[in-house]
């Protein structure tokens, strides 16, 4: 009985909050085993046809990324950390005219913590921080590479409490910022804070939810700060020890400061699969008014868009030909629309909106394991951008070999 009554509350506190450690992708999973501390040391080679996209004539450039990194995970049966890290640099042989530095410092870190004071209250905190040139598209924010590298962090708090055996609650609060050291109006901090019930309807495998979200985003410049709630139902089930799915949907209510409120239907999902030994996938789906990158140039006028109603797709994937090979491959589709846009300076009509834009990212890539510890990889990124707006309109080719040794 005492081993029944484990699973079910492990059960009824798994998966569901959002983790910036693995962006969109995340299913809420938390380490299963203590690893000791493992460092890697590596490099890349790339070749961009277009390291600048929508800014000036295309041209390209060879680049290099050596970097070294660390992670390890430590387990007590009251306490889990989970810690990683990497730091590295960009460096562009034959910067283009249009680019800013032909250096950047790259850095990227988390800490996740799971504490359990006793069986029925825990503490879940995630954290993370990023300083990249390149988007991450999984993280949410990003749709269009921009001048310069970004600044963006998180922060996910929040104390889970079993009432019974199938009745939980999460309630916790969210930091995030973003911010560019070189463009304008993109700026964002946001607060958010937020109560998950969960009940578990089946042992083991299924749990509803229902979450109540509060936000609110400052932003920078001439974009308006905004205001969110999010009323959300949603079902999380394990199909098996190696898959889960979480699905929610429900209903975004979204005020622009200096705009309109609107309603909007709200959608989010993520799948993580082992299908076989060789073979995993992850996949996520969200659907949502979006308080980044507002403000956009239309003709010879900016407009802030109280709506930017935007999709996000994403699929990757892994299959291990032998213990020697593996391919790896995902892709990104962001189609977003702009709709009650105001002139915020410049010369032009009052308002905008109609606008749309479509942004295709895909990339193939092959792993092979020279000797134990020493891995090298070949891949190969297309991006693909058809937009109304001008500067967001381009194509862009990705060549890149790299070599890894992890000890």
């Amino acid at each position: 009985m005492k081993r029944k009554f484990f699973l079910i509350s492990a059960s009824v506190f798994a998966a569901g909050l959002a983790s910036a450690a693995e962006g969109l992708y995340n299913v809420g999973s938390e380490a299963q085993e203590t690893m000791p501390l493992r460092w890697s040391v590596g490099m890349n080679l790339t070749y961009d046809d277009n390291v600048n996209p929508g800014i000036g004539s295309k041209e390209g450039s060879t680049s290099v990324n050596p970097y070294v990194g660390l992670s390890f995970v430590n387990m007590t049966p009251q306490t889990t950390w989970d810690v990683y890290a990497r730091l590295g640099a960009i460096y562009y042989f034959d910067a283009p005219t249009a680019q800013m530095d032909d250096l950047y410092p790259q850095a990227r870190s988390g800490v996740n913590l799971t504490h359990r004071f006793n069986e029925r209250l825990r503490l879940s905190s995630r954290n993370f921080i990023s300083y990249e040139l390149e988007p991450d598209y999984s993280y949410g924010f990003a749709t269009n590479r921009q001048v310069g590298a970004y600044l963006y962090w998180q922060t996910d708090n929040a104390l889970g409490y079993r009432w019974s055996e199938r009745f939980a609650t999460y309630t916790g609060f969210t930091l995030s910022g973003l911010s560019y050291a070189d463009v304008d109006n993109q700026d964002r901090f946001t607060w958010m804070l937020y109560n998950q019930f969960r009940y578990q309807l089946t042992p083991q495998q299924t749990v509803l939810t229902f979450d109540y979200r509060y936000s609110e985003t400052a932003a920078d410049g001439l974009a308006s700060d905004s205001t969110d709630n999010y009323f959300v139902a949603g079902i999380e089930h394990r199909f098996s020890p190696t898959t889960i799915l979480i699905a929610r949907g429900g209903v975004q209510l979204h005020s622009a400061d200096a705009g309109s409120d609107t309603t909007n239907p709200y959608v989010e999902m993520a799948l993580n699969s082992r299908i076989t030994e060789q073979f995993s996938l992850r996949s996520f789906v969200r659907y949502s008014v979006e308080a980044y990158d507002t403000v956009q140039q239309i003709d010879g006028a900016l407009y802030d868009f109280d709506q930017r109603q935007t999709l996000r797709v994403g699929v990757s994937g892994e299959y291990a030909i032998s213990p020697m090979f593996s391919v790896f491959s995902g892709l990104d589709y962001i189609p977003a629309s702009f709709e009650d846009g105001r002139r915020v300076a410049g010369i032009g009509p009052a308002t905008a909106g109609g606008l749309s834009e479509d942004m295709i990212n895909a990339y193939i890539g092959l792993s092979v394991k020279f000797i134990d510890n020493l891995y090298g990889t070949v891949s190969y990124n297309y991006t693909d951008s058809t937009s109304d707006i001008v500067s967001h309109e381009y194509n862009r080719n990705r060549i890149s070999i790299g070599v890894r040794y992890e000890f």
